[in-house]
């Protein structure tokens, strides 16, 4: 539960008191807790490190929590509402720091990575992973990419959902620098 506050904090602007949350959550499940619950923890931990903007510890934990998932197996015990947390939830957190931190490098392949496996039966999901690969391209100066997948995640609606729609004015914000460039100019007109 600590893990889940921290990560809220994280994203409602708290980003000093999460850091110290997640690591506390982290702490107390200890070294003993199930793989995946390690590294959701972690992942939180990664998360309350990249929006208070310290790259380090974010990728730092990234790591970690990539290694505390490859201990997990087949066998091994999990709390069932960790049935989602895999090498691909992972892989969307590693994206979603490194677009944080402006490293469209290494988001971008991820991203791709990830989108590559999606349908648009998961319209929500696929919007926001759309929505960090189109930062990622802006942040790579690849304007026209960006826009392109801008169009695909706007092509999706919005599904209802405030964090989609927090996540589209994200995208069409820093679309703004490149408004010159007429595939922006037309998704922005649109």
């Amino acid at each position: 539960m600590a893990g889940s506050l921290a990560y809220q904090w994280s994203n409602t602007g708290r980003t000093a008191d999460a850091v110290g949350l997640a690591r506390a959550a982290l702490k107390d499940a200890g070294p003993h807790a199930p793989a995946k619950a390690r590294a959701l923890y972690l992942d939180r931990v990664a998360w309350a490190h990249t929006r208070a903007g310290q790259d380090r510890p974010a990728m730092t934990a990234l790591g970690e929590a990539a290694e505390a998932l490859s201990e997990d197996s087949a066998g091994t015990e999990s709390p069932s509402y960790l049935y989602w947390m895999d090498a691909g939830e992972l892989q969307v957190m590693e994206a979603r720091v490194y677009t944080e931190l402006h490293r469209p490098l290494r988001a971008v392949p991820l991203l791709t990575n990830v989108l590559g496996r999606y349908d648009a039966s998961h319209a929500r999901e696929l919007a926001l992973y759309l929505s960090w690969l189109a930062v990622a391209y802006a942040d790579a100066n690849e304007p026209e990419a960006a826009a392109g997948t801008a169009g695909r995640m706007l092509a999706l609606g919005q599904s209802g959902s405030e964090r989609t729609t927090v996540r589209t004015r994200i995208v069409l914000d820093r679309l703004q620098k490149f408004r010159d460039v007429p595939e922006v100019a037309e998704l922005l007109a649109s």
